[in-house]
Formats: structure tokens, sequence, C-alpha cells
């Protein structure tokens, strides 16, 4: 998605786009699904979206998600808005969203896709890229001024810059997976709250749903590789699938006919954050998206993060006159900060998803974050909020998290302040004093 979409405003600004893809072309074979987490669009996908020129034919096929909809074990929900009224981000179908951007980028005259290329290796030096067609096992030599990876989280381009000097790379996993399962709609309407993101917190695991347009709900289980208990490895069987969803998803078991043949069928991929600098070779090759900085899904960022890089770019491209050199030494200098603050909060807020929205201390810390956002709007500001509905710099987002969580550690040891933490005047008096400080760090 991230290089059909830099193709598309790099051809609106008049270049001459070859692009190459592994696969093979979608508009033509169809999307595969069985291993995507839907996305979920918020303020920064929007604005990229918008510059391709599809924003309305993706909004009408867009549901809005103004919250999180939490199942109990027991089966009761509980719903806990994202941001003030209004504000939601939205469930986009991946596959959808790619062929709106194919689409898009087939229509221009300086846009040449070629498909079932696989990239063998890079040439830096001389910016040349060797691919192999996975059909008719012919090699190709290309070379072009300007190369930019948009590979994916294994990328090649990148693997290519991982010999270079000083390249600095790290991969990690967390012992987690995750399975594509499907709700089914309920004669053609949705069986579940239409315009929520739902979970099933269990503490070391959970299940999330996104509605789709059609009625279905497209929901992810993440759950450890392997464990004593409650892990992939222990479920093989029909049995021992169907027992583990009665335990933990007593009210989402009912909503899914094919469980069975879907957890049977679907693959388990792995959960990977990749981080790496410099994103760039002598100014000639440019990392993007996955490529650059791929991260877990639990912010929903991914697809967010990679489509800023396109605008960001873009935005330069403008601001620096076509000059290359300038533009791409300024991104890889200040995006790389915002990319590991990113990866670092889609890191935290798995924690939370799985765990800490069922917890009273983290409701109760929420409720008090509202207060404050819709008090002085001006001086707080939510992190969900500054990630989601906001175009401020991830790294100012994470930064804002650490000083919020040393105001929440003050806040908590109010006594009883769960109960009279409205009346308490001590909460106005901690925050007062939090946000002057806060300040004077800020001079």
């Amino acid at each position: 998605m991230v290089g059909s979409l830099w193709a598309i405003l790099l051809a609106k600004r008049g270049y001459d786009i070859h692009a190459y893809e592994r696969r093979s072309d979608m508009r033509e074979a169809g999307y595969a699904g069985g291993r995507s987490i839907n996305l979920a669009m918020s303020h920064r996908g929007w604005k990229a979206i918008e510059k391709a020129g599809i924003k309305d034919k993706i909004e009408a096929v867009a549901i809005p998600m103004h919250g999180r909809m939490m199942h109990s074990i027991n089966g009761e929900c509980t719903f806990q808005p994202y941001g003030k009224e209004g504000q939601a981000i939205y469930s986009v179908s991946r596959g959808g969203l790619n062929l709106e951007l194919l689409n898009i980028a087939g229509g221009f005259d300086n846009v040449h896709f070629y498909f079932n290329q696989k990239c063998q290796h890079v040439d830096l030096d001389a910016n040349t890229i060797h691919f192999e067609n996975n059909q008719t096992d012919e090699i190709i030599t290309v070379q072009a001024p300007l190369i930019f990876g948009a590979d994916g989280a294994f990328s090649t381009i990148r693997s290519s810059l991982q010999k270079t000097p000083r390249f600095n790379y790290s991969q990690s996993y967390l012992d987690y997976g995750y399975k594509e399962l499907t709700i089914a709609a309920a004669d053609g309407n949705h069986a579940l709250e239409k315009n929520a993101l739902h979970i099933w917190p269990r503490g070391k695991f959970m299940l999330i749903a996104l509605p789709n347009v059609d009625g279905s709900f497209t929901c992810t289980l993440f759950l450890p590789f392997q464990g004593k208990a409650d892990a992939f490895e222990h479920l093989q069987h029909k049995s021992q699938i169907t027992d583990f969803f009665k335990k933990y998803f007593s009210d989402a078991l009912p909503l899914m006919p094919n469980l069975i043949a879907e957890f049977q069928q679907n693959p388990t991929p792995s959960l990977v954050t990749v981080r790496c600098n410099p994103w760039h070779y002598q100014h000639q090759v440019l990392l993007l998206g996955d490529a650059a900085h791929a991260i877990v899904p639990f912010f929903g960022q991914g697809m967010n993060a990679g489509f800023e890089d396109c605008t960001i770019l873009e935005e330069l491209a403008g601001e620096y006159e076509e000059d290359w050199t300038k533009i791409i030494e300024i991104f890889n200098r200040n995006r790389i900060k915002d990319a590991d603050a990113i990866a670092d909060l889609a890191l935290q807020n798995f924690i939370e998803m799985r765990d800490l929205i069922a917890n009273p201390k983290f409701l109760l810390r929420k409720k008090i974050e509202a207060h404050f956002a819709e008090k002085y709007p001006k001086d707080f500001l939510p992190v969900y909020s500054m990630v989601s509905f906001s175009h401020l710099p991830y790294s100012e987002a994470l930064a804002e998290v650490q000083a919020q969580n040393q105001l929440f550690e003050q806040l908590f040891k109010i006594e009883n302040v769960g109960e009279n933490w409205q009346e308490n005047p001590m909460v106005e008096t901690i925050f007062q004093s939090w946000l002057r400080e806060k300040i004077y760090a800020d001079l």
C-alpha cells in the first residue's frame, strides 16, 4: 500500500515511476486474505488518502469506530470512547484500500507496474536492482536515479543496506502469534455493535473484532505460540479449539460458524518490530513504511505511519524544490525518532488492550484524563488522541506518556481517590503543579 501511495504522489509531481511487485496483480488475481489485520484509519492515514484523491471512495466503505467495546468473560459489555464526541477511527478493508490505490496509480500514464517480480539484490553504488520473474524465471536488471524500498518488514532493499558500514538494525519478536477469524453477518446485519472496536481482554491474550461493510467482523486472536496453557500449541484439535472459545469467548463463539475451519486453515503469523538507521544510502536509496519501521499492530498505526512517511516526503519535496539530497537527509534525521516512538507506543498499547482496559485503576485513569482534556483542552491531551486524532510527531506523544505517567503516580497516592476525585481539591492542586513543572521543562 505504501508503494502504491508513494507512486501516486510522485506521479502527481511529474516523475516517471516504475513499480515492481513480487506478487501478482490483485486487480486480476483478487485479494488473498487469511493473514491480515483490518486497518484502523486515523487522521494520519486520512491525510494521505486525501492527497491520493480517493478519500470519498474510502469514506463510502469505511466504518467509524467511536471507541472500544470490552467483553468480560461473563459476556458483559463496557464501552470506552476513544476521544471527544464525533471522533473515531475507521475500520477499512486492507484489500479494498490496496485495490483502490492500485487502480488510481494505474491510471497515470507515468506509472508503470511490473508484477511477479522478486527482488534478488541491489547494487547500491550503481543504483541497480536485479529482479527474477517468479513465473518465467527471467532475470532483469533495472537502474534508476532514485530507488524507494517499500517492500515490507522483510525488505530485500533493507537487507542490502544492512551490508553497508555503520548500518544499525534490530528486529524483535513478541512471543505471540495471531489468527484471523470471522464473526458472521446476521441476515446482512452486524451481530455486535457496529461502530466499535470489540475487545475480549483476557490478561495474557485477547480477541479483537473490527466491523466490515457486509455485516461481518474480522476477528484477530492474539495468543502466545507456546506455554503451559492457553497457547497456540495446545489448540490443534477441534475439541481443544471449541473448549478454549467456550471458556474465554463464550459470547463470540455462537457468532463464529466457521471457527474450526478458519482456525485450522489460516496461518499463524508472528509479530515483529523492526528498527534501523539510517534509512537511506547516499541519498539515492530510501526505505519507507514497514521496510524502515515495522511495528506491532496494537495502536493501529502501522499503515497510518507508512502513509505519513509519504505525506511528509511529498511536503518536503515541495519545500525543498525537488532537491532529493536535502529531502532525504531531513526526512532521515527527523522521522526515525518518531518511528521508534510509535514502535514503543504500540508495544505499550498491547499491554493496555489485553489486560489494563479491564482494570479498575486504569478505568479510573481514563475518566480523570477525559475530565482534564475537557477542562483544559489546550494543556492536556490524552495520548491516544495525540496519536490517532492529530498530526503531532509520535515522539512528542511518547514524551507525553512519560509525563502523564508521573502525574497519575501522584494522583493515585491520594487516599480513596477513586471515590471522591471529582470533589477532592488535591486532584486539582496536583494537576496544576504538574502542569507548571511541565511548562517550565518545555521552556
